[in-house]
């Protein structure tokens, strides 16, 4: 069943056409990148999928469901993750432990239960080092990763990522791609990263003048 879609999408920021009729859909399972040169759209495109850039024309659906009112998109925001391409507009907790707890206990899970998912997502990024780090301390790439692991920690069914890979050392580059392969939430990739687009054989999708295509 498709997750989220789009109808003939639309925006114009500045007076400027962005995105120009842009039709996609990803289903559950599914796993697929976007390409494409910069200001070609693809972060507006997937801000605008969150509900965080107003739409000109056409709809974008949650599950078959057309999104309209900000209440829709609330909704939407509770099932759908969102990894932003730079880390500190995510990032806010004083440590990273609390940051991975704050999704949990939004939903209101027992505090038990929020402290499993906590210490499966440490390990499962290998970042038990840094529980009790300050956010702001962390370099930039602790900042990606850990901005990965604090949207798994919401158990999201869909996972949008904006240049997931920019930035991380070599080590952390293999678990984030390892992460990708083993886990079985839906994932959407922005990225340049030609190497993981090579390693990972996933539908592409390339994003130009604001039109979406897919190229693989």
């Amino acid at each position: 069943m498709e997750i989220l879609s789009t109808r003939n999408l639309k925006v114009s920021l500045d007076n400027r056409e962005v995105l120009r009729g842009v039709n996609f859909s990803i289903r559950e399972g599914e796993k697929v990148f976007i390409t494409g040169p910069n200001g070609a759209g693809k972060t507006t495109f997937l801000e605008t999928l969150m509900g965080f850039v107003e739409i000109e024309e056409g709809v974008v659906f949650y599950r078959g469901k057309e999104l309209k009112k900000e209440k829709d998109f609330k909704i939407l925001r509770g099932k759908v993750g969102y990894v932003f391409q730079n880390p500190d507009d995510q990032l806010f907790a004083p440590t990273v432990e609390e940051e991975l707890a704050f999704a949990p206990l939004i939903k209101g899970l027992k505090r038990e239960r929020v402290k499993e998912i906590v210490e499966r997502t440490l390990k499962l990024f290998s970042i038990e080092n840094l529980r009790d780090k300050p956010t702001y301390k962390l370099s930039g790439g602790e900042k990606r990763i850990v901005s990965v692991a604090c949207v798994l920690t919401m158990e999201p069914e869909l996972i949008l990522l904006d240049e997931p890979t920019a930035g991380l050392d070599s080590e952390r580059w293999k678990l984030l791609k390892k992460f990708f392969e083993s886990t079985e939430v839906s994932l959407l990739v922005v990225t340049h990263d030609r190497e993981l687009l090579d390693s990972l054989n996933w539908p592409v999708f390339k994003m130009e003048n604001g039109a979406l295509s897919q190229v693989r």
